[in-house]
């Protein structure tokens, strides 16, 4: 992965509050504070760092002091020398941390009744779906002579999702939309029709996993801008763009998975400028856009036929639909039917069709939904500060997971011992590129309070478990769970 360069005007707003109290060296506390934010990811790995001189410069502090705190990190495995390359970010290589590195991909499967499962972020479906498949039953019969083939989706369910763009303000025809079997097919659509091994992305950081893990596994060269406390670093971001011209920018701008964020119209029209500046797709995820809690995301926008947004039914309706879709431009739609079917030959009908009544029908049980993530979420949050009070939380505007930092980077060992107690959720790792973020936790509240108020007890459990038994060596697990 090539090396990205850490802005140091970014990396000094992040580092705010370093020095500390008086006594320590101040070297030290830098190296500490630079440290943490590489085990919390917000310090992406494979950076590399601003020369002694600048950083000095930004920080206000002498150029010894850096070089102290350099030496440190470089001793402790965080940071490594390349040549041409400067001081570039990483974590040590011992076989503890190796251990966590093979840990990225998520949590074995336990089925062992009265375990809480955490690692999904999706709620069942309700009586809206089944009223759905029923009059979607009714309608199949017309769609019964056809070959069944749908290379760009029925016409019916193209339509409802163009109407729903055009409520929100957004201009949209059928011919723009292609249907998917769920949004991260319609990105490895989009990857198999407008990208090649080699060519280079930029990524939020931490991220939604699987789309991280399509994009690797197209033999993209991932970029990650980390994100801060309070959503995207545009400077990083921007500067990132510029950088390494990507072919494709990826990210959650409406209810951010895992943190919530929402990206501002402003943000969204800067990413869209930068984008089309170096030939770039930006690729826009709204999958979570329903979900919000006080207010909806800004409206979209159509910035140009280098934007691409992804939907799908399965986190406002049910993962079980399968149905996605993309927003494009003619060339993209063009490229994307011409490549498709290497990938699959569409969606099926049946789904299509219970889809369309869904996302054509009333907007009343979705309102509905929203009510009840909304006493979820308070709820989950409620009861972390009760039970586990040094955990932070911050209420996000909107979608179905908190993203929680712990007081220690300690997740990989949590999620490891959380089964035993009655809970399951992936590492934070999961969420990052290379072993980044094992100071934090995703955890949904779509399921039921009662469910929540025993996650919360099982994790207290766990995490008073690894005070009594201290470090110790992580094991491999594997037949992988998804992270949805």
């Amino acid at each position: 992965m090539r090396p990205a360069l850490v802005n140091a005007a970014s990396l000094s707003r992040q580092l705010n509050g370093w020095r500390g109290p008086d006594g320590e060296p101040a070297y030290r506390r830098l190296s500490e504070a630079l440290k943490l934010m590489i085990l919390d990811g917000r310090l992406s790995l494979n950076a590399r760092l601003p020369g002694e001189r600048r950083l000095a410069e930004t920080l206000g502090v002498s150029r010894i002091t850096v070089s102290a705190a350099l030496d440190r990190l470089r001793a402790d495995g965080f940071v490594v020398s390349r040549t041409g390359s400067g001081s570039v970010t990483a974590l040590p290589a011992s076989p503890a941390s190796r251990s966590v590195r093979r840990l990225d991909g998520p949590m074995q499967r336990d089925d062992a009744p009265g375990v809480v499962d955490m690692a999904s972020a999706a709620m069942p479906a309700d009586e809206q779906v089944h009223a759905a498949y029923a009059r979607a039953l009714e309608a199949l019969p017309a769609h019964l002579p056809s070959r069944g083939y749908e290379p760009v989706g029925i016409e019916v369910l193209r339509r409802a999702v163009a109407e729903r763009y055009a409520a929100d303000g957004l201009t949209t025809t059928p011919e723009q939309i292609v249907v998917s079997a769920g949004a991260l097919s319609g990105l490895a659509l989009l990857l198999r029709a407008a990208t090649r091994p080699g060519d280079r992305a930029v990524v939020e950081h931490p991220g939604y996993p699987h789309a991280l893990d399509a994009l690797v596994q197209a033999g993209l060269d991932l970029s990650p801008v980390a994100m801060t406390a309070q959503g995207w670093d545009m400077d990083g971001m921007l500067a990132a763009i510029a950088r390494v011209r990507p072919r494709m920018i990826y990210l959650i701008g409406a209810h951010q998975n895992p943190t919530g964020h929402v990206l501002s119209t402003e943000d969204e029209a800067a990413l869209a400028t930068a984008a089309a500046r170096v030939g770039a797709l930006l690729v826009l995820d709204d999958t979570l856009r329903e979900l919000w809690f006080d207010r909806p995301p800004p409206p979209p926008v159509d910035h140009g036929p280098h934007v691409v947004r992804l939907g799908s039914t399965s986190k406002p309706y049910w993962g079980g639909l399968r149905v996605g879709w993309l927003r494009a431009h003619a060339e993209v739609v063009e490229a994307v039917v011409r490549h498709r079917p290497s990938l699959d030959l569409g969606v099926p009908v049946m789904e299509q069709l219970a889809a369309a009544v869904l996302l054509a029908g009333d907007l009343a049980p979705l309102a509905a939904r929203r009510r009840i993530i909304v006493q979820r979420e308070a709820h989950l949050r409620g009861r972390l500060a009760e039970v586990l009070p040094e955990w932070k939380t911050r209420r996000p505007d909107g979608g179905l997971s908190l993203w929680v930092e712990l007081p220690r980077p300690d997740s990989t060992r949590l999620a490891l011992a959380a089964p035993d107690h009655g809970v399951r959720i992936p590492p934070g790792t999961r969420f990052g590129v290379n072993g980044a973020f094992d100071r934090f936790i995703r955890l949904p509240f779509s399921r039921e309070e009662a469910d929540l108020d025993r996650a919360v007890d099982g994790l207290a459990a766990a995490w008073r478990s690894l005070d009594r038994a201290g470090p110790r060596k992580t094991r491999l697990l594997a037949d992988p769970e998804p992270v949805i």
